[in-house]
């Protein structure tokens, strides 16, 4: 039983740690949400109009970066929106390592230390996950080979028959422009 105890407590952490890695990209939303959401209880919103404000303006958070991700052309403000995603995975990274490293290290020195490690690799896979992913406006659909470009990861992805209305708007967009500036 100890032995079974161990390896559930592994494989536990082990899907704590992937969940922190992947949803780390949503901190931005997720803190807009809460906040908004907090505001509107204090504002007198009640308990139905909370989860709908909060949800609201988590999914606008999201929803206005995509849209300006997509249509910046300028890697600079790429980068800067990449780095408005990322600041708060990297203090969720932070917060996240400090209470595991409280678990098993007795000393704060390396508490803090492994707390530092957790953000810079939280907020460093949030980076490369905003940063590095195949264009939707050089998807075959498109008409020519997918390259790697500079994107959102959670915005983009290689594009399928099943694409939603939004990505589908947007890279109709880009060719109309490419059609009237010859771009």
């Amino acid at each position: 039983m100890l032995a079974l105890g161990l390896l559930l407590n592994i494989a536990g952490i082990g899907v704590f740690c992937w969940l922190i890695f992947t949803l780390a990209v949503y901190a931005l939303p997720f803190f807009v949400a809460i906040n908004v959401g907090s505001w509107a209880f204090d504002s007198g919103a009640g308990l139905l109009g909370t989860p709908l404000v909060a949800v609201a303006a988590g999914g606008m958070t999201l929803a206005i970066a995509q849209m300006a991700f997509a249509m910046s052309r300028s890697p600079s403000l790429r980068a800067v929106i990449a780095g408005v995603f990322a600041l708060p995975a990297i203090l969720a990274g932070h917060h996240v390592a400090l209470v595991l490293a409280q678990i098993g290290v007795p000393s704060l020195a390396w508490q803090e230390i492994f707390a530092c490690l957790g953000a810079i690799f939280v907020g460093g896979t949030a980076w490369t996950r905003l940063t590095t992913s195949r264009n939707p406006a050089h998807s075959n659909r498109a008409g020519r080979a997918g390259r790697l470009a500079t994107v959102l990861t959670p915005f983009s992805r290689l594009q399928r028959a099943s694409d939603d209305l939004l990505t589908l708007i947007i890279e109709q967009v880009r060719v109309d422009q490419r059609a009237v500036f010859g771009t």
